[in-house]
């Protein structure tokens, strides 16, 4: 099997971990490239549910080996306590989990400036989890960043936990009038998680190039979805790093040379958390309607997702950035019922019809979005096995989302478990 870049298209939460798990039946590998624990995956097995947030999906199948990559930004304590999880679920991870000793460590400082800035921005606040993802990704653009590596030189990690201590402390004192954060304890804390972390953390950028050298194949699994990635998305209302398929390379160190094939996953119509534009938003009661149908609440904040109709002009940019091969669309079974159903093919505003994405917000927050209407389908499909048993309006569906970008479908989900999904 080659290696592919499982990525998302839309804004996060298309149901890429269930993709995920069906893949990662044929691969040797399962690589998490970018993002924190303010992702989630849920992945159905045999009617349990599992949710990971760090731990790449791939976990839950014997014997794949999962790397969490350099681009991921890692909290101890939240991975600690999945591999806990997992334990208990009797699925062991040591031998099978490796971290990259490159990847940046989220401390408690930065869930606090997290939440501050956040509350400052009042109105304009931007909808993150709270989970210090963005400050540990400035921290490791600005060059002060603390590494799983440093986990490993006591000496060195204590040096460079003090100066960022010192800092934070004077901003928390001086503009946030709060209390500082005490030192000893915090060292005492992370010197704890890096005695239990030291048999996980390698050099994974050797780990996956000598796989790819031995022709095992590699999986790599986004977290979010391309409309959050920090330069593609509706920016200032994205992620703090590169969701989009280009993440794998740079948060792996594995070159783009050994990449064969960039999956994309499309939802069957489109969901946002937080805050932020949504052109094809649904109203009240159809947003409702979909939500309970498709249990649309995040993976880790358990936030209600805002629904809306497929947007061609999202999914096609998408497509285009990333360089989609292949589609796997999920939730369609969710659409069964609806007489009709809306495309968003355009944005609407000022007396002009945008058909590409736009750059600017001013269009996405005030534009009308542009429809076509194609017939929907009354069947139940849960139970459909064979993508040619589908409805022909369910066909016909599908086929406007293989015109609209350019790829073919070779996955359509049907269902919350591994075995609702018909292989094309």
């Amino acid at each position: 099997m080659a290696n592919i870049i499982l990525v998302g298209m839309q804004w996060g939460d298309e149901g890429k971990g269930k993709i995920i798990d069906v893949l990662s039946r044929k691969v040797h590998y399962v690589v998490r490239y970018q993002g924190g624990n303010n992702a989630g995956h849920t992945v159905w097995v045999r009617g349990s549910k599992f949710i990971l947030h760090l731990i790449p999906s791939g976990i839950l199948w014997a014997n794949k080996k999962c790397v969490i990559g350099n681009g991921v930004v890692v909290d101890p304590r939240v991975l600690l306590t999945e591999i806990s999880e997992l334990r208990e679920r009797g699925i062991e991870v040591a031998g099978r989990l490796f971290i990259s000793e490159l990847a940046h460590i989220i401390f408690p400082y930065h869930r606090l400036e997290d939440k501050l800035k956040e509350e400052q921005r009042g109105g304009a606040r931007i909808g993150t989890t709270g989970r210090g993802i963005g400050p540990a990704y400035i921290d490791k653009v600005s060059r002060t960043g603390i590494r799983m590596v440093d986990l490993l030189s006591p000496g060195i990690f204590g040096e460079k936990l003090r100066v960022n201590v010192d800092e934070i402390n004077r901003a928390l004192r001086k503009f946030y009038k709060k209390p500082a954060i005490r030192f000893g304890p915090l060292l005492r804390e992370y010197q704890g998680y890096g005695r239990r972390l030291k048999r996980y953390i390698t050099n994974t950028s050797i780990l996956l190039n000598e796989a790819v050298n031995k022709k095992r194949s590699i999986l790599f699994e986004g977290a979010q979805g391309t409309i959050l990635d920090i330069d593609f998305g509706t920016y200032p209302f994205v992620t703090s790093s590169n969701s989009s398929a280009g993440g794998a390379c740079t948060g792996t160190g594995v070159g783009p040379a050994a990449i064969d094939r960039v999956i994309g996953v499309v939802k069957a119509y489109t969901t946002r958390v937080g805050e932020g534009p949504f052109p094809s938003e649904f109203d009240e009661e159809m947003d409702t309607l979909i939500r309970k149908r498709g249990d649309e609440y995040g993976a880790t904040t358990g936030r209600p997702r805002r629904c809306g109709w497929l947007d061609a002009v999202m999914v096609r940019h998408s497509a285009r950035v990333n360089g989609i091969t292949e589609l796997a669309v999920t939730k369609l079974d969710v659409m069964s019922g609806l007489e009709e159903i809306k495309i968003c093919t355009g944005y609407r505003y000022k007396g002009r019809i945008f058909r590409e994405f736009p750059a600017g917000m001013n269009v996405l927050r005030k534009a009308a979005p542009v429809y076509e209407r194609v017939p929907g389908w009354s069947e139940d499909i849960s139970k459909v096995k064979s993508y040619r048993k589908l409805p022909a309006s369910t066909r016909q569906y599908l086929k406007k989302i293989e015109e609209i970008t350019g790829a073919k479908i070779k996955i359509v989900s049907v269902g919350f478990e591994r075995n609702r999904t018909i292989i094309c």
